[in-house]
This record gives C-alpha cells, sequence and structure tokens, in this order.
C-alpha cells in the first residue's frame, strides 16, 4: 500500500466518512468575484475580505502543495418531531468543536508519515479562508449541485466538509465525471431544489442570493428579518434544510455513524411557549455546546416571534406582549409583528402604551408601516 492510500485509511479509521485529495492551484474565481460583487454574501463581510486567499491556498499556507478533502456524515437517525424546526446539523454539539479531535489526529498521522512537523499543515473545518466545497469537488468528493450545495454519491446533501492543507506532494484524485461542467453537471434536468425554495433565494442554477435564504436570515443576519420573508419561515426557528431535502441524490443517504459527531437533540422538543419564555440562562443552559449559541439570546426570540406569528395560535400572544417590552429592540420589532398577524384587529388596543412610548427606530417602523406590509 503506498502513503496516500495509507494516508486514506488511517483518516477513515479515525471517523471521517470520506477522505479525497486535491493538488494545490490557483483558483480562477471569477464565479465568486462576481457574486460578492452583487451582494450576494449579505452581512458576510468576512467572504469579502478573504477573497485572494479564498483563490490561492498558497496565500493560506505558503509552500502548501496538496490539499486533504474530509466529510463527515450528519444525516441524523429519525426525525425530531416539535412545533419548530431545526436545521439538521444543528441536531449535535457544534461540529467545530467534535470534528477538531479528529483533525488534531490526522495531523499526527500526517507527521509520521510524511515526517512533517506541525508547521507543514494547516486544518480548517468551516472556519478558514478556504473553498471546501469548490475543492471537494475537484477532488471528486462530490459535485456542486444547483442548489450550490456539495452531493455526495454516496451521502447525498448531508457533509460536513474539513480541509487539510499540507507541504507534501500526494496525488490527487480525480473529479467525478459529469455531462456538462458547471453547476449541476449531475443533477441532469432535475430542478427541485430551486423550485422548492421557499423564499425564491437562488438567482439561477448554483447561484445562491444569501440575502434570500432562511439559513442565511435565521442564523447569519444579525438584524431584522425583512418583512417579505418572514412568511415564507413558517416554523423554522433555525436554518432551512428544504433544498437539500428535495434532492432525488438523497435516496442514497446512510445515517450518520456520529464517530466524531455527538447528537445532542433536546431542544428540538421545546414548545413554542418555552421558546418565547427563554431568558439569558435558560438559553444558555438549552443551547450550551450546540451551534446555535451563535445566534445568542436576541437571535432566538427574534426567530420564535416569527415562528409564533405563522402559528396561528392565539394563545402565544401574551407572552408575545411580554416580548414588546423586551431591552433589545430586535425583539420587540419581531414581537410587535407577532402580535399583529395573531390578532390583526386588535393589536393598536394590546399595544397602546408600547405604540405611544416606544422611540427605537426599527421598532416604530414596524409600528407604522405594519398596516402596509406583513
Amino acid at each position: 500500500m503506498n502513503l496516500k492510500e495509507e494516508l486514506r485509511g488511517r483518516l477513515l479509521g479515525i471517523g471521517f466518512d470520506v477522505v479525497r485529495f486535491a493538488s494545490v492551484e490557483r483558483i480562477g474565481g471569477e464565479g465568486l468575484k462576481r457574486w460578492i460583487d452583487a451582494g450576494h454574501q449579505g452581512e458576510m463581510d468576512w467572504m469579502k475580505r478573504s477573497v485572494d486567499k479564498r483563490l490561492d491556498p498558497r496565500a493560506v499556507l505558503e509552500g502548501a502543495s496538496s490539499l486533504i478533502l474530509l466529510g463527515v456524515n450528519y444525516l441524523p437517525q429519525g426525525d425530531e418531531e416539535g412545533e419548530a424546526q431545526w436545521a439538521r446539523y444543528a441536531r449535535y454539539e457544534d461540529y467545530h468543536d467534535t470534528i477538531k479531535p479528529g483533525l488534531v489526529n490526522a495531523g499526527r498521522i500526517i507527521e509520521e508519515l510524511f515526517h512533517l512537523g506541525a508547521s507543514d499543515y494547516r486544518y480548517y473545518v468551516d472556519t478558514g479562508p478556504v473553498l471546501e466545497r469548490e475543492w471537494a469537488g475537484r477532488s471528486g468528493l462530490g459535485f456542486i449541485g444547483k442548489s450550490a450545495m456539495l452531493i455526495s454519491r454516496d451521502y447525498g446533501n448531508w457533509l460536513f466538509l474539513a480541509a487539510i492543507l499540507v507541504r507534501a506532494e500526494i496525488e490527487p484524485d480525480p473529479p467525478l465525471k459529469a455531462p456538462v461542467s458547471g453547476p449541476g453537471g449531475l443533477c441532469g434536468k432535475c430542478t427541485r431544489c430551486l423550485e422548492a425554495c421557499p423564499t425564491d433565494a437562488f438567482v439561477g442554477p448554483g447561484w445562491l442570493d444569501a440575502r434570500r435564504c432562511i439559513s442565511y436570515l435565521t442564523i447569519e443576519n444579525k438584524g431584522v428579518i425583512p418583512r417579505e420573508f418572514r412568511r415564507a419561515i413558517g416554523d423554522r426557528v433555525y436554518g432551512c434544510d428544504v433544498c437539500a431535502e428535495v434532492c432525488p441524490w438523497n435516496r442514497f443517504a446512510q445515517e450518520a455513524r456520529s464517530v466524531l459527531l455527538k447528537p445532542k437533540t433536546e431542544f428540538t422538543r421545546l414548545s413554542l411557549a418555552e421558546l418565547l419564555r427563554l431568558d439569558a440562562h435558560s438559553f444558555a443552559e438549552r443551547f450550551r455546546g450546540t451551534p446555535i449559541k451563535r445566534i445568542k439570546l436576541a437571535g432566538m426570540l427574534r426567530n420564535a416571534c416569527v415562528v409564533a406569528g405563522n402559528s396561528g395560535r392565539t394563545e402565544l400572544v401574551p407572552l408575545l406582549l411580554r416580548l414588546c417590552l423586551h431591552e433589545v429592540p430586535l425583539v420587540r420589532a419581531h414581537a410587535v409583528w407577532a402580535v399583529r398577524q395573531l390578532k390583526p384587529g386588535e393589536w393598536r388596543s394590546l399595544l397602546a402604551e408600547q405604540l405611544t412610548n416606544e422611540s427605537d427606530p426599527i421598532v416604530r417602523a414596524e409600528i407604522v408601516d405594519t398596516d402596509a406590509a406583513p
């Protein structure tokens, strides 16, 4: 067995589900530049700041000649049912934390097999200026679908990706053969993901306007969720899997082994009322160790208010009225909207005091404009 295949076997043995290799080169990046120039990254400014590094891994690790692409299957075992929907990837302890020990072990194996030092490689799991999906596609780990997601023949849409830059020559693996080049090369005529998106976030095949994406709106977006998208969010309180769920390639998907993942699903059974009652202490207790902690309490209450407003459940109004007095204007604004949705004929009388005394501009915008647009 040569070094490449020994390395692949040992990395599979420590818990990675897919291991592929690519040679480092500069990527043209015209598509990425057009995407950023169009503003489709939204508030994700780090994408713009790190373009040069993303297009050339040698700007991240000087002298890097190979990339090791790693996939970890995260398809949960069974579906957790509750009053709100949560992105599937969030049903584990934070993958950044649980996959990292696997990368540390991978580094030790690389040092042993290639006689390298710790400074001769660098690893990332969705945290650095590396275009993991692009390189995963080049290595044959999968292909970029019309949904702009990486799709694996063996695991469908459900892979966490990690990458290791290394100063060693490793023979690259070939990409998957596709009848046409570009996004969706193995999608055929299927456009289910494009058609199923609740907010029409796809500008075209493989081209996502993040500013319209429910995952972006409920996670990366730190401000107000535009009114035009709130109804479409439905009961999705954190993220969205619609474009992935409708993909026919998922018929090949397998349940996760969870060697490098730790399932954590208790929070998926929280009721809407429990979500609306969260305070700093209970939020920290419920979501400690999960990726959901990133949006903080205000983000969770904002999202929960939108879901409550879409629920039709008028028994939630007292909880929403309390949130209309919350110290954070972002929460107050979405609570006002939710009350209006649930009590369209009574909201002004229910919020009389708040309507008179409110001074924050984002909340005033909900009060002044809410009749014009839901």
